[in-house]
């Protein structure tokens, strides 16, 4: 699992069929103290985060690829899978 902030979104016109009805989303690496990693990561949005939210991330494929029960396989290696109140008792 990856800490991470939304930075942004994804567009695409022309995307693998299994991402059909998904949200792509941009987010970058934080610590738990929320300062800013290495690593920008895209990733699937299972639970309706934006922009500015801090999340937890799934990012082994084959874990992203088991959680959203796809019938075809489908290529992914990072699923937003939380939206993250608190920290530690640290509001976020």
């Amino acid at each position: 699992m990856v800490l991470g902030k939304v930075i942004g979104s994804i567009v695409s016109t022309v995307k693998h069929g299994c991402y059909a009805n998904t949200k792509l989303l941009l987010v970058k690496q934080v610590s738990p103290k929320k300062k800013p990693q290495k690593g920008v990561l895209a990733a699937v949005d299972l639970v309706g985060a934006g922009k500015g939210d801090i999340v937890l991330v799934a990012s082994e494929g084959r874990a992203a690829e088991e959680l959203m029960h796809f019938s075809c396989r489908m290529p992914v290696r990072s699923m937003i899978v939380g939206i993250v109140d608190s920290i530690d008792g640290v509001e976020v």
